[in-house]
């Protein structure tokens, strides 16, 4: 099992957010603007789902990396923190989901 963290990779796309867009992936989707980052987020979750639906189990890892990588650059385009998510996370677990669902507002 890997050590390497989500904390992690949310520091490494921190770092690469600040060098060149000609140099680095992550710098030029943040330069790009949320929107941009927001469309390939969506894009990554697309392919994952289809990847979980025909049952491709290393396809799935492959989208599944690519959509976590991209919700970091989102989030980071954003000014949220992966704390600030995980601890919704967190609070979320104190109940069932089913009761966590039922009791959000809408």
């Amino acid at each position: 099992m890997s050590s390497f963290t989500l904390a992690d990779l949310e520091q490494i796309v921190a770092a690469r957010a600040k060098a060149s867009p000609e140099e680095s992936w992550t710098a030029r989707l943040i330069a790009a603007g949320p929107e941009r980052a927001a469309k390939k987020l969506g894009e990554e979750a697309v392919e994952a789902v289809i990847a979980a639906v025909k049952g491709d189990r290393d396809e799935l890892i492959a989208e599944s990396a690519d959509l976590l990588y991209h919700l970091l650059v989102v989030l980071l385009s954003r000014d949220v923190a992966l704390h600030d998510v995980m601890s919704q996370l967190e609070a979320r677990t104190v109940r069932s989901g089913l009761a966590e669902k039922a009791a959000r507002p809408g």
